[in-house]
């Protein structure tokens, strides 16, 4: 049973919009409706943004110390709640419920690591030319900020933004998705039940378009941040560049896997096949492209194959389930044609290739080998259970075609060689390299990327960073 009751959160109080607009929030394991989704109107955005910035003005005064306070006593609650929330994750997401406890607790750990950060936003004093002269440079606080996420990750999208922002003394206005609202509003329970000021975290959803246009064409936030689709990055980006909003763009990626024929197959086996399944394949850094070394190919792709044929299906509340549905009706034929194309291109359906059903939004574990890099799938970002694998012969050959594409988030490598592992380390143009493992995103980590997969990062000293403005003060006789 879907318990969260979804609201919009606007200085600190819970409401519908007051047009009485919404849409239904769809399980994707079963195609129920779970509940209403609230629309905010024009009036509930204004009233949002002036809230936004009042707001400011009392958590940038607030001690970090006492910031922290309130951010830590947040991040008990989650873990009080982390068996409701999960489920709440999982009904609207369609992840396994495992999964979702997971991501609870990287969100739990990435409200504490802001939380503490918060408190070392150090500036530093410069040695003066002028005699007597104090030279010093400040951190501060940009603004109250501004946030729109996407649906994949409804806890850790939408907690990089809030704890990054508060952690810094910023205010925060976010839209998560629509079809993901349940665990942002969960989240922001806690922290208003945790001592939270009225107005430093406003929540509204509605009709994208209209919202963000609406929230980025105001002066009130200083700062907009984002994580979903490029088209929808560069859109934004150009709204924002109307009132010269600092932004951090968290976009797509096409990431590439590089296995070596001198690395442990199995162990890349195991961690590569784990990945790619991992939330349906609805991860900005799943492995998507793979590429293996001519010698051991025939043996990755039955090992890959076998791995995919074995995982368990279904929906994620249910016991032993390894993997769900897509999100949504939409992402379905859209799986369909990057099958098709490959196949017309002279692909090799290894497993899977077609929908699973005909109740929820299910599409099987899929493996295709021998694609061709002019087919879709290895130009186009599939975001879903689906991972294409050709070979490769020389390291030069595999890195060109790696380094093909304008994205440039996440890359992955497989070698038992330490010079090779660092030579191609460098090489690889994508803003994450895990080698020999896949763990690249930490609350303590950089998380970003480089050329059309966006610019900025989120987590680690650059995620507050973001959040911060440098200020020089110089003065003398004083």
């Amino acid at each position: 049973m879907y318990q969260e009751k979804i609201e919009l959160l606007i200085n600190g109080r819970w409401c519908q919009g007051s047009e009485g607009k919404g849409q239904p929030l769809i399980n994707p394991a079963t195609e129920a409706i779970l509940a209403e989704v609230p629309h905010a109107s024009e009036s509930d955005l204004e009233e949002a943004l002036i809230s936004s910035a009042e707001g400011f003005k009392i958590w940038r005064d607030t001690t970090a110390i006492d910031r922290q306070t309130i951010m830590e006593k947040a991040a008990r609650l989650m873990e009080d709640r982390i068996d409701e929330i999960s489920k709440t994750l999982t009904m609207e997401m369609g992840k396994p419920l495992a999964e979702s406890k997971i991501e609870m607790h990287f969100v739990i750990a990435v409200t504490r690591w802001y939380a503490e950060e918060g408190k070392r936003a150090y500036g530093r004093l410069v040695p003066s030319r002028v005699p007597g002269a104090r030279q010093m440079v400040m951190k501060e606080p940009v603004g109250p900020s501004c946030a729109f996420v996407a649906w994949n990750f409804p806890g850790t999208n939408v907690i990089r933004k809030v704890a990054g922002a508060l952690g810094a003394g910023c205010s925060m206005l976010i839209k998560p998705s629509e079809e993901t609202p349940g665990t942002a509003v969960a989240l922001a329970r806690c922290f208003q039940d945790a001592g939270l000021p009225p107005g430093v975290l406003n929540i509204v959803f509605g009709i994208p378009d209209e919202v963000s246009r609406h929230i980025l064409g105001s002066w009130i936030p200083r700062k907009m941040s984002f994580t979903g689709s490029v088209p929808v990055g560069k859109h934004l980006q150009k709204l924002a560049a109307e009132t010269m909003k600092r932004c951090t763009m968290e976009l797509g990626g096409h990431s590439p896997v590089i296995v070596f024929d001198d690395a442990d197959i199995e162990r890349a086996l195991d961690i590569t096949a784990g990945f790619k399944f991992r939330n349906a394949g609805q991860v900005c850094i799943s492995p998507t492209r793979f590429f293996i070394q001519d010698r051991v190919y025939k043996s990755f792709v039955e090992g890959f194959t076998e791995r995919a044929r074995s995982l368990k299906v279904g929906n994620g509340l249910d016991d032993g389930i390894q993997m769900g549905p897509l999100v949504d009706a939409r992402r379905l034929p859209i799986m369909q044609d990057f099958v098709d194309d490959a196949c017309d291109n002279g692909a090799t359906i290894s497993t899977g290739g077609e929908r699973i059903g005909n109740l929820g939004y299910y599409y099987a574990p899929t493996v295709l080998s021998d694609v061709p890099d002019k087919a879709k799938i290895m130009i186009e970002e599939p975001f879903g259970p689906i991972a294409p694998i050709t070979h490769f012969n020389a390291f030069d050959d595999v890195v060109e075609r790696a380094n093909s594409l304008p994205f440039g988030l996440a890359s992955y490598v497989f070698t038992s060689d330490g010079d090779k592992a660092t030579k191609i380390g460098q090489a690889l143009e994508t803003g994450l390299v895990g080698i020999n493992h896949a763990m690249v995103a930490t609350p303590e980590t950089p998380f970003g990327g480089i050329n059309e997969s966006g610019y900025g990062s989120e987590g680690g000293v650059e995620g507050l960073d973001a959040f911060l403005r440098t200020k020089f003060v110089t003065e003398v006789g004083v």
